[in-house]
């Protein structure tokens, strides 16, 4: 009876556990002759399973963003006061903003752009901050780029409540796309209201404001992808349903696995998916064609990004409204040939690969050129004082880049991080592409 066990726990063994080399030493203590070893799944953090898939262009880029919002944050700040000077003492509170650590002062920060911010004490010694004649009229010169982009930015945000659940948005939630969809600064108070034809201001039951859908427009249910693989343009009659559009990708160059899943992810491309913009209250969390569809929403989103970037935080409080896993991080990692996750700062950011080359947008629309402009007027922040801007070489910046650590938090109102998604196991990311 005791063999006959041995022999059943021996034959189910290898589900179990990993058999090990015979050792005659062992041998006549173990019934088997092997030694039976049992496998621990492995739990790593980002910084750790993704090393190997570091991209370190992507990595420049995600430092030269994070600076020009940082200072586009302090000009902003400037801006709302009344004559457009502040006292650097209560220019303090707002150093998380900037992921300021102490002990560094907010004024060493603020004099490492002469060309944009000026300092100067009044007759009691208390020091002020303001503008130069160039940041007021680069600021002057967004202001204008934004009042152009209103319409593009109308389309985004009316195409964001078409992808909802319920067809409406929390504004405090829309509030966190501000600088990534090129929303002016006041969008809550004074831009809602200009498009009433769109979207329109409501108030539910727990008196949140939301943002609601007024008219569906079928000439705006087509996705980016759509547009650039089918070259399909605005038709009035488009019903969104099904679709089998393979996610244009890009592997970090030093990413060898990719060749031993290319049949993986064939399959994985030729799987067919649901439109964002199609109703998904009927598909089953946790499914092959739930996963494929968050895939779709949130390349649509980062699609209508001016950086192709969002910090992921910000992603994550779309979840329930746009029909999303609970696991984003796990998805951006599982599919890093259609996303890039830069670990930069406190919070991480992901990409959408198929918009740059090298640590360039390859499209760039004026409000990210004017951002270039604005980056050529501040300085840089690496360790090599013979760096004054970021106009110099992308060796000398990845020399630099990784001795300091910027955050991305660009508003005065904190975002909740989300530590859940941090934790991934690292054969979650080998079965990607498992294939049905």
């Amino acid at each position: 009876m005791g063999s006959l066990r041995c022999r059943q726990l021996y034959g189910n063994a290898h589900k179990v556990f990993a058999i090990m080399p015979e050792r005659s030493v062992l041998t006549r203590e173990c019934p088997f002759g092997r030694v039976l070893v049992r496998l621990m799944t492995s739990s790593k953090r980002v910084q750790d399973r993704s090393r190997e898939k570091r991209i370190r262009e992507l990595e420049v880029a995600t430092e030269k963003w994070k600076i020009a919002n940082k200072v586009m944050f302090l000009m902003e700040l400037l801006k709302s006061e009344p004559e457009m000077i502040m006292k650097v003492r209560l220019m303090e509170q707002y150093r998380r903003q900037i992921n300021l650590p102490k002990p560094h002062k907010i004024s060493d920060f603020i004099r490492k752009s002469p060309k944009l911010f000026e300092l100067y004490k009044d007759e009691r010694g208390v020091l002020w901050c303001g503008m130069t004649k160039e940041g007021e009229g680069l600021l002057e010169e967004h202001d204008g780029l934004i009042e152009e982009n209103g319409d593009k930015a109308a389309e985004h945000v009316t195409r964001c409540l078409m992808m909802s659940v319920d067809k409406k948005l929390r504004l405090d939630k829309i509030a966190h796309f501000r600088r990534d969809f090129g929303l002016p600064i006041d969008f809550r108070v004074n831009w809602v209201h200009k498009f009433p034809e769109l979207f329109k201001v409501v108030k539910v039951e727990d008196e949140e404001e939301y943002l609601e859908l007024v008219s569906w427009n079928p000439a705006w249910a087509i996705t980016e992808l759509e547009k650039k693989t089918l070259g399909l343009t605005e038709e009035s009659d488009h019903k969104p349903g099904l679709l089998s559009l393979a996610f244009p990708m890009k592997f970090p160059p030093s990413y060898k696995k990719m060749y031993r899943y290319r049949g993986k992810i064939e399959h994985f491309q030729k799987r067919t998916y649901l439109s964002p913009y199609a109703d998904a209250r009927g598909l089953e969390a946790g499914s092959k064609e739930f996963d494929k569809r968050a895939i779709a929403v949130m390349h649509e989103l980062l699609s209508f990004t001016l950086e192709k970037r969002l910090v992921t935080d910000h992603l994550t409080h779309f979840r329930r409204e746009f029909v999303m896993p609970q696991k984003l991080m796990r998805i951006f990692l599982k599919h890093c040939g259609i996303f890039y996750v830069s670990e930069r700062g406190k919070r991480f950011s992901v990409f959408l690969t198929e918009g740059y080359e090298g640590s360039e947008l390859i499209e760039k629309c004026p409000l990210i050129l004017w951002k270039e402009k604005l980056l050529r007027f501040t300085g840089y922040r690496g360790r090599k004082r013979n760096i004054q801007t970021y106009s110099d070489t992308l060796e000398m910046e990845e020399r630099e880049l990784f001795y300091s650590s910027s955050g991305d938090d660009d508003s005065r109102d904190g975002f909740e991080k989300d530590d859940d998604d941090d934790e991934m196991d690292i054969g979650e990311v080998n079965d990607a592409y498992e294939e049905n």
